[in-house]
């Protein structure tokens, strides 16, 4: 989902486009900054409409509400139905059919890291095995992937090559996460403007997170490319933390591993999942001084902004 004027979506946009899904369903699960799974199956016999009508409705009465434009994808499981919506254009919408040769067609010519679950590293040791698109993963004999990715994951994998995603669709689910996004004026070619963008991300939720007093075990970065396609890679912490720092290592990990070199990107967004109360997460203590110092001088970059404002103090490397 974006706004017309192409500005990001904001706290309450997003709030009210989620509500406009909750009068359809009340199984509606946030994926923020600007995504959402909606079980919409009560909603088809209910209305008696189908798919691609509810789909029209949906982005009719968030045109007509927010200026919000939405890419809907319309499939039977959360993989599928995200993976049309990134084949989706702006005000269209991609409709997956339930039968086993629509969801074969619609996935055999895909690369297989627009899989689910993966990763760069998984994506090498298929691809070094000829295995490079998904109709040829789910083609493969299933002991054939077990051995190569292992017995779990072998397992996951041809499964959803084969297009079977077990994943419920979880209402509520955003109340356990933070987002923010950062749109490029141009589609941007620049890592060092990328990095600068993931910067700025960190150090905005990592303040969010110490205001709240709560720290995330999980960091998910989704990169918005020229050509519509989205890529987003999660990464689980070695401890909770809202260390702005480690949550900056994290991101640029993230970033690394998708191997983007000369992508066009027009947004990064980033996002801090498993929030817990902090008085309750274990913190593994460091006898690095530079740490140490880093974490007294966030502190008192928290009361500074608290007494001034959210930009009275940031990093230089930002202000350049």
């Amino acid at each position: 989902m974006r706004r017309l004027d192409g500005q990001p979506l904001g706290a309450q946009t997003y709030a009210g486009l989620l509500e406009l899904l909750g009068e359809l369903t009340p199984t509606v699960q946030p994926a923020p900054p600007d995504t959402a799974l909606a079980d919409l199956r009560g909603a088809l016999r209910y209305f008696d409409r189908s798919a691609p009508e509810l789909a029209a409705l949906i982005r009719v009465r968030a045109l007509a509400r927010y200026g919000v434009d939405c890419a809907i994808g319309a499939a039977g499981n959360p993989m599928l139905a995200r993976m049309a919506a990134g084949a989706a254009g702006y005000g269209q919408t991609v409709t997956v059919g339930q039968d086993r040769a629509a969801v074969s067609g619609f996935l055999a010519r895909k690369p297989v890291a627009a899989l689910d679950g993966v990763g760069p590293k998984a994506a090498r040791t298929l691809c070094s095995y000829g295995l490079d698109s998904v109709g040829r993963v789910a083609a493969a004999p299933p002991a054939v992937l077990r051995r190569i990715l292992g017995p779990r994951v072998g397992r996951e994998v041809h499964e959803r090559a084969l297009g079977i995603d077990r994943t419920p669709v979880r209402p509520g689910a955003a109340a356990r996460s933070l987002a923010a996004e950062r749109p490029f004026a141009r589609d941007e070619l620049d890592p060092v403007r990328h990095r600068r963008a993931l910067l700025s991300l960190t150090e905005e939720l990592g303040a969010r997170l110490r205001t709240r007093n709560q720290v995330c075990r999980a960091v998910s970065l989704t990169v918005r490319c020229a050509d519509r396609t989205t890529l987003t890679r999660t990464r689980t912490l070695a401890e909770p933390t809202a260390h702005s720092a480690a949550l900056t290592d994290a991101a640029y990990s993230l970033y690394a591993g998708l191997g983007l070199q000369r992508a066009r990107v027009r947004a990064l967004s980033l996002r801090v999942e498993g929030l817990t109360p902090a008085e309750r997460a274990a913190h593994q203590l460091s006898f690095d001084p530079q740490d140490e110092k880093a974490r007294r001088l966030e502190a008192v970059t928290d009361r500074v902004r608290a007494r001034f404002g959210p930009h009275a103090i940031g990093r230089g490397t930002l202000a350049a």
